[in-house]
């Protein structure tokens, strides 16, 4: 089934606002719950992170192949996958769906709608981490949505889960996550200042994966085929 433009954007609004929902939300009643346990507030918000992911990528990634990530976009106008007349659509949708799911979690627990992060994520070691972390989930994207398509909304869920622990900046892996957490002093927020540094380098690490991705198949002598359900996301 094809869906015109305007229903798959929506489809990318709904996703990223519930995304950016669960994130921030989650870190909000982890970390009222936590007792001051960061350890315990940050498996709260990773097991909500990772679970609605795969919820939302089993149930969009039919309409609009479940991006919800301005970098997986990219990756996918790279790849072929996605026309790049209809990218720019893919990431206002999914910028304007980031900043509503802030705002909704914020409603939910009485916070201003949107207010500044002070929380300060910086350094190489973060930088590096973001780029490691968007580079895995655009690989596992690819591999999956060629090989295992079936699997792909659980191995995206499931890497996201463990890059939340593995990963020094709990893997934001996303453009759009990084912009949206900017404006929330909460547990998951980043302070304005750092989101710059994490979108370069998410960037970098999409457009790495893309192209190493299709230089191993083509290695190999596999015809890369482009495919209308590249189920997507992060979170973080």
């Amino acid at each position: 089934m094809n869906f015109d433009l305007r229903s798959r954007a929506v489809a990318e609004f709904l996703g990223t606002a519930f995304l950016l929902a669960a994130v921030v939300g989650s870190g909000i009643m982890g970390d009222r719950l936590a007792g001051g346990n960061v350890a315990i507030a940050l498996l709260a918000n990773t097991l909500s992170t990772g679970a609605i992911l795969v919820v939302l990528i089993l149930t969009l990634a039919p309409i609009s192949g479940a991006h919800f990530n301005p970098a997986v976009t990219l990756s996918m106008g790279l790849s072929g996958d996605l026309p790049w007349r209809e990218a720019p659509i893919y990431l206002a949708a999914q910028l304007l769906g980031a900043f509503a799911g802030v705002a909704s979690a914020h409603l939910m627990f009485g916070l201003p709608l949107f207010f500044l992060s002070n929380r300060p994520r910086h350094g190489a070691g973060q930088l590096w981490s973001e780029a490691v972390a968007t580079f895995g989930l655009v690989f596992v994207i690819f591999a999956c949505s060629r090989f295992r398509p079936s699997a792909t909304a659980y191995a995206v869920g499931a890497y996201i889960t463990a890059a939340y622990w593995f990963t020094a900046s709990t893997s934001f892996a996303n453009p759009a996550v990084t912009l949206a957490r900017s404006a929330t002093d909460t547990f998951a927020g980043i302070r304005p200042a750092d989101a710059p540094g994490f979108i370069v380098a998410q960037v970098l690490g999409s457009v790495t994966a893309t192209a190493l991705f299709r230089w191993l198949v083509r290695a190999r002598g596999i015809q890369v085929e482009h495919t209308d359900s590249a189920a997507t996301t992060a979170g973080g």
